[in-house]
């Protein structure tokens, strides 16, 4: 899942964020699932509560875990952080940049302390760390 002005990724200060646009880490995430057995569901809202519903969903379908960038979410939605709390899915918070080295708002994260762990400041291949991590506790 992807939250808040991850969909102008590639556009959207491409010094902090890079060049990749969404689309990219998309197929690069569904070609690692692949290749690992794996598949997996890429989605992106821009709404807090299209994410809540999309946390419930992922208790009430019974996924293996969610990978979760929610963008400036992280720093202000207890709601999130309640979805996330409330579910047995495992989450994995995923950054593109390093949060504890921007600005001081941004080093708070209200979903942290619910999610499985946090992955930040690896660039777009924190998204597939998390794939992984996924994979390996399956197996």
């Amino acid at each position: 899942m992807n939250g808040p002005n991850l969909n102008r990724l590639g556009k959207r200060e491409p010094h902090i964020y890079g060049h990749e646009t969404l689309d990219d880490v998309k197929e690069n995430v569904q070609n690692l699932a692949a290749s690992l057995g794996a598949t997996v569901e890429f989605r992106q809202s821009n709404h807090e509560g299209v994410l809540v519903d999309w946390v419930h969903e992922a208790e009430d379908e019974k996924y293996d875990g969610s990978i979760f960038n929610p963008g400036a979410y992280t720093h202000t939605s207890i709601a999130l952080h309640d979805a996330i709390a409330g579910i047995t899915v495992p989450v994995i918070e995923v950054h593109i940049s390093n949060i504890h080295k921007r600005e001081a708002f941004r080093h708070h994260s209200y979903l942290a302390p619910a999610c499985l762990g946090q992955i930040c400041g690896l660039g777009t291949k924190g998204y597939e760390l998390a794939l992984r991590t996924f994979i390996e506790r399956e197996n």
